[in-house]
């Protein structure tokens, strides 16, 4: 289905990530105060129990956050985020997919490492004092997003000239960086930020600009999931943009992304199904359908 950049795999420790087909990371936020579900995993065992289900739905990937990144979000010490992230991601070692952690704090990273992560997903482009040797030093994936200022003040009016040229100069400035400090290119994805220092016109030119962004010849992940934008265009609030986002993920795979990154992993792992699906020419359909189903849907359709 996706065909812009040509990446087959993305290496996350000692697994190589097949990106031949749309790769889904799947949200576990352990924290109090994230915008797409207030704090709904609050113990240890329900953060797990959320990863397993969504392993078990088709997440490729699970990425653990332990401090929120919304629109005026306050900082978290970094003691109390690890206390957060490593003991979720401690107990998901055993999972079949690769682990993830959402920090951008490098004894976090250092830690989640230890602890059994295979990729980094660093909301500052791996920007902090003391990452770019953290993440050299270790055999993991780095996601390397785009933000401009902070998340506190972030929607503060941001501002850009062409935003697509300016992401794209920031994304491959961030890759030199990494480079230059020994860290592979096979173990590099890309983020836009979506939502991060973006206006709703912003969003949707970088997303439409996917397939420049994936000219850098690295995969792309592209997170929309239950942001501001699903709520401008359906009018819903955050507990009812599941279909949105899920468009949302459909067109960005369309349009280049190698990962999205998704709270409702089901449903979006069977919509890129669909999607696939129906891209294929008709004979290379799947073959395996029920002929009383395929004529119920005919019938309904045509009768």
């Amino acid at each position: 289905m996706r065909e812009a950049t040509g990446c087959a795999a993305l290496q996350c420790g000692d697994r190589a990530l097949d990106l031949s087909h749309p790769a889904v990371m799947g949200i576990v936020n352990v924290t109090p105060d994230s915008f797409s579900d207030q704090g709904c995993l609050p113990t240890l065992e329900a953060a797990v129990h959320a990863a397993t289900g969504m392993a078990a739905a088709g997440a490729d990937i699970i990425d653990v956050g332990g401090e929120s990144t919304r629109p005026g979000a306050a900082p978290v010490a970094e003691a109390e985020e690890r206390r957060r992230v490593v003991p979720v991601i401690e107990a998901l070692r055993g999972l079949d997919v690769p682990i993830s952690v959402d920090t951008s704090k490098p004894a976090v990273a250092r830690a989640a490492i230890a602890a059994g992560a295979t990729m980094v997903n660093d909301v500052r482009g791996a920007r902090a004092p003391g990452m770019l040797e953290v993440l050299a030093q270790a055999n993991v994936a780095i996601c390397l997003m785009h933000m401009q200022g902070e998340p506190r003040t972030m929607q503060n009016a941001p501002r850009y000239g062409d935003v697509v040229c300016e992401v794209l100069q920031f994304l491959a400035g961030r890759v030199a960086a990494c480079v230059a400090a020994g860290i592979e290119r096979r173990r590099l994805l890309l983020d836009p930020g979506i939502g991060f220092g973006k206006t709703a016109a912003h969003n949707v030119e970088l997303l439409r600009g996917l397939p420049a962004l994936a000219s850098l010849g690295l995969p792309v992940m592209a997170g929309v999931s239950r942001k501001g934008l699903i709520g401008l265009i359906t009018g819903k609030d955050v507990s009812g943009r599941c279909a949105g986002s899920v468009a949302a993920a459909v067109f960005a795979v369309l349009a280049g992304a190698a990962v999205v990154r998704v709270h409702d992993v089901a449903e979006t792992v069977d919509a890129l199904k669909v999607a696939a699906a129906l891209r294929r020419p008709l004979d290379a359909a799947p073959a395996d359908v029920d002929p009383s189903e395929e004529n119920g849907v005919e019938e309904t359709l045509h009768g």
